[in-house]
């Protein structure tokens, strides 16, 4: 019987180890210390982790000068929205998406319906709210009619600061809050047919990209104490040397740029992921929680939910209307 013969078996190369999954790699904005998550595309779809960090005040001061632009299509400073010439004190700014999001529109409604100008004039420190979107400016006075909102619009149609301020891009709805008092059929045709409006005015595809999410931002003044100097003072300032060599002057009225800074922030994680009522109204100092929806269990949640960061003047100001109360007793 013939022997097998066994040809030997060629050692096999060693296998090399498999690469250690990459590190989610957190990249930040030039213009911002806030740091972005850039594993996800700008268009997932799904919930992208952010932080609600404070921008720093060096952030906030490398943005002073960017522009934003109001519903003539007129430029401000974004610094002239909170510490602009006889601006209030207290300013919370309201990032918003595209001009044609219902669930923005939603939000704004049941801002309007809550906090009304009236009620934050009638806190002791001045304070009012500004918005800003990043569409076309001339679709400003539609989202304002839409929206029934009493506060001054704005838009950053090149996401400047929606991007230095570090808030994101998704596609993702994340849970329905008791804002969205609109199903999501419902605020979809309300978009589709405010689009189909403007196609005349060739407005249609300018509302802004539809993937920005937005925030809310509060800014306040390091001291509660009213500043000694009044917001407009007269100043003698040099227009320079005339032609005789005396020195040209004129009285110029100067702004006091009071020292401010964010106190309080939110970036919203999806597209309905604003701060609720409750939470806004607990944040500037107001009585009451907003008026409550039919459905008790969103209403519930909205109540328990803090999605912001951050201590804002509003113990102090309670505090302060306490005191001057019992003054009057």
């Amino acid at each position: 019987m013939a022997t097998a013969v066994v040809e030997p078996v060629a050692a096999s190369e060693p296998v090399a180890d498999a690469p250690a999954p990459a590190a989610a790699v957190v990249e930040k904005d030039a213009t911002t210390s806030v740091a972005v998550d850039m594993t996800k595309p700008e268009d997932f779809e799904g919930n992208i982790d952010t932080t609600n960090q404070i921008p720093s005040a060096e952030t906030i001061e490398k943005i002073n000068s960017f522009v934003v632009l109001d519903s003539d299509g007129k430029s401000h400073t974004f610094e002239s929205l909170y510490n602009g010439p006889n601006s209030p004190r207290r300013v919370l700014l309201i990032f918003v998406r595209h001009f044609f999001c219902g669930n923005c529109q939603n939000y704004l409604e049941m801002l309007s319906e809550s906090i009304t100008p009236e009620a934050l004039l009638a806190l002791p420190i001045s304070t009012f709210i500004a918005v800003i979107g990043c569409g076309d400016p001339a679709l400003i006075s539609m989202y304002r009619d839409a929206t029934k909102c009493p506060y001054p619009i704005y838009t950053d149609p090149q996401h400047a600061l929606f991007n230095a301020l570090g808030m994101i891009k998704t596609l993702s709805l994340g849970e329905r809050p008791a804002y969205m008092k609109n199903s999501l059929l419902q605020t979809t045709i309300l978009g589709v047919k405010q689009a189909l409006k403007s196609i005349p005015k060739g407005l249609t595809f300018k509302s802004g990209d539809q993937r920005q999410v937005g925030g809310e931002f509060l800014f306040e003044p390091v001291d509660i104490t009213t500043p000694v100097s009044t917001p407009m003072e007269d100043k003698t300032v040099s227009l320079g040397n005339t032609l005789d060599g005396s020195v040209a002057t004129a009285n110029e009225a100067t702004h006091f740029r009071e020292t401010k800074r964010v106190t309080w922030a939110h970036r919203m994680k999806n597209t309905r992921d604003h701060a609720e009522i409750p939470e806004l109204m607990e944040v500037l100092g107001l009585d009451g929680q907003g008026k409550p929806i039919e459905d008790s269990k969103r209403w519930a949640a909205a109540l328990a939910a803090r999605k912001g960061t951050g201590l804002s003047m509003a113990p102090q100001i309670k505090n302060a209307v306490a005191a001057a109360a019992n003054e009057t007793k």
